[in-house]
């Protein structure tokens, strides 16, 4: 089977983020991951916190807390949501980990050495308030493109233009919100973007017909604006340090590198973290170094972040000169909104993924965000789609299938799954269309098409629930004893097969469904066409039990409880 990394966007340290982080990048890498580990490919999954840059800093200061005990934390307890969520990383690092500041600096002195890395002076902002340069974030203003009036001196949150903190209008500090800012020259790396344009336009050529249309615009729209040197370093006291051996004056100033230059690097740094924590058996190159053709490196993430890493760190990668892998498709998100405006970290609307799990299981969450993924334009969220999903998809036609066949069954026939008659037509039938729709299933979740492969499982559920509602067991049992235990054996094997197939997406119910039967080798990882046509994985006789309520309903009360305490519109 094939080797597949998969990254997902590294989340900024600065906070639980919300549900539209987590279905723009972690959830789907995720569910993608899951399923195949469960189709039998070599999978490493890796994430980790971004931890470097402005926000940080302004954070920890906010806190009261040094920068570096701030992120310890900040780690941990966005880590803990992670878990929450049943998100299975193979390792979830930190991008202020010595693994990646090594790395980091390879990759800063070989493009030195290759002539794509250059010293320059230029003029910065800087507040005698605050007695310093402000780097990128540290300034904001208004956004020249859009009118903005909250952008960072990096990139506009509105209209994700990249900016230069001299760009701005009526710029500000965002440490002491001084205005009373000057332009002074100071000295700053700069990469060669523009030596190497030629280069990634071959590079992206070779691949975008295969990445979503999303992904393939954002990077096409930047070549074709030509890229731009770019400044690497920033004057901040938290970061990857310029090494002094390459660079000894800009080393004794405090320069460290930007942190779109370092949280890349990450992947890779995060990759060594995890093999130096069992370096006999693992071998952190053997996914990153002169493998291009041997792994399948997948990413996922929200359309902000797609240029960094389809035009500026493929750059990077380059002009380093060495084999170093570079991703294969890049699986873009648009945003999830809420009630039609954005979820927004730093003004906190929305719902944040610690506040979801506090209302409802992660299972719930898993299910709507990925059947709602905003994959071809933006998708909303709102209460009320939520309820009438959980309602519909999981309460009605999943769990009350689950719940009734059991129960029923339980009640006429005693714990063991009952014998019965042979399978005749309509168990044929079913198998056929069962088969069918794992295949439309499979498909889907092969091609990265998410709401789809929502899709395609909900029918699934479904036919389990046609087939019941055609044999009527409850009705058949006063005429067929066998014909009912025939039924019920048959819908307690598709309660079998909904449990192994659903697992990427509902991994805690799906545990549950298995766990319901007594089988002393149940060691399915996926169903084929055949096992789907023949519906016959839980023989008779095997013992079960009637889990808990798979999922509950949610009522009209548990709506204006939500809205109340989330807000029911924008803002």
């Amino acid at each position: 089977m094939a080797r597949h990394l998969i990254t997902s966007a590294l989340p900024y340290i600065n906070g639980i983020k919300h549900l539209g982080n987590m279905v723009g990048s972690m959830l789907p890498a995720d569910v993608y991951s899951r399923y195949l580990r469960q189709r039998g490919h070599d999978v490493l999954y890796i994430c980790a916190t971004d931890e470097h840059g402005t926000p940080a800093e302004l954070a920890a200061k906010e806190q009261g807390l040094p920068v570096d005990e701030f992120c310890a934390q900040a780690h941990d307890a966005q880590k803990a949501v992670y878990d929450g969520f049943a998100l299975a990383f193979d390792y979830f690092g930190r991008s202020s980990s010595p693994e990646n500041r090594e790395i980091t600096q390879h990759f800063a002195r070989k493009l030195n050495e290759n002539g794509f890395i250059e010293e320059r002076a230029i003029r910065q902002v800087y507040s005698p308030a605050d007695g310093r340069f402000l780097p990128d974030r540290y300034v904001e203003g208004t956004c020249p493109h859009c009118g903005y009036d909250k952008a960072r001196g990096d990139q506009c949150e509105n209209c994700t233009r990249v900016l230069d903190p001299t760009d701005l209008i009526n710029p500000r500090s965002a440490i002491s919100g001084s205005t009373d800012l000057e332009v002074r020259e100071t000295k700053h790396l700069f990469l060669l973007q523009s030596k190497l344009q030629h280069e990634v336009e071959e590079w992206v050529a070779r691949h975008e017909a295969d990445w979503p249309q999303l992904a393939a615009s954002i990077a096409r729209k930047w070549l074709t604006e030509g890229l731009h040197d770019r400044a690497i370093t920033r004057d901040l006291d938290w970061g990857v340090p310029v090494p002094a051996d390459t660079w000894p004056e800009l080393a004794a100033e405090g320069k460290v590198f930007y942190v779109w230059f370092d949280a890349p690097i990450e992947y890779i740094g995060a990759t060594k973290e995890w093999a130096d924590q069992d370096p006999e058996n693992r071998d952190w190159k053997s996914w990153w170094y002169d493998v291009d053709t041997q792994v399948r490196y997948t990413e996922f993430m929200a359309k902000d972040n797609v240029p960094f890493h389809t035009v500026m760190f493929p750059a990077t990668e380059l002009g380093v000169r060495e084999p170093w892998k570079k991703v294969d498709y890049v699986k873009a998100f648009n945003w999830l909104t809420y009630y039609g405006g954005k979820f927004s970290t730093s003004q906190k609307r929305g719902v944040f993924t610690d506040q979801a799990l506090d209302v409802l299981p992660a299972d719930y969450w898993r299910y709507f965000l990925i059947a709602n993924a905003p994959e071809s334009d933006d998708s909303s969220f709102t209460w009320e789609h939520f309820t009438a999903t959980v309602n519909k998809d999981l309460a009605d036609t999943l769990g009350n299938f689950v719940n009734r066949v059991l129960s029923f069954s339980r009640k006429r026939f005693g714990d063991e799954v009952p014998a019965g008659g042979e399978p005749g037509e309509a168990e044929a039938k079913l198998g056929e269309e069962i088969a069918a729709l794992l295949a439309e299933y499979e498909a889907q979740m092969e091609a990265l098409q998410f709401r789809k492969a929502a899709a395609a499982l909900r029918a699934l559920w479904s036919a389990g629930n046609s087939y019941l509602e055609e044999k009527a067991p409850w009705l058949e049992i006063k005429t067929d004893k066998d014909g009912a235990a025939l039924t019920l054996r048959t819908a307690m094997n598709l309660i079998h097969l909904y449990a192994v197939v659903s697992e990427p997406l509902i991994p805690a119910t799906s545990a549950a469904m298995r766990g319901a039967f007594g089988l002393p080798d149940d060691t399915a990882t996926w169903v084929t066409s055949h096992e789907a046509k023949a519906l016959a994985s839980v023989p008779s006789g095997t013992p079960f039990t009637v889990p808990p309520v798979l999922f509950a309903k949610l009522t009209d009360e548990d709506l204006a409880t939500y809205k109340e305490r989330f807000g029911g519109q924008e803002g």
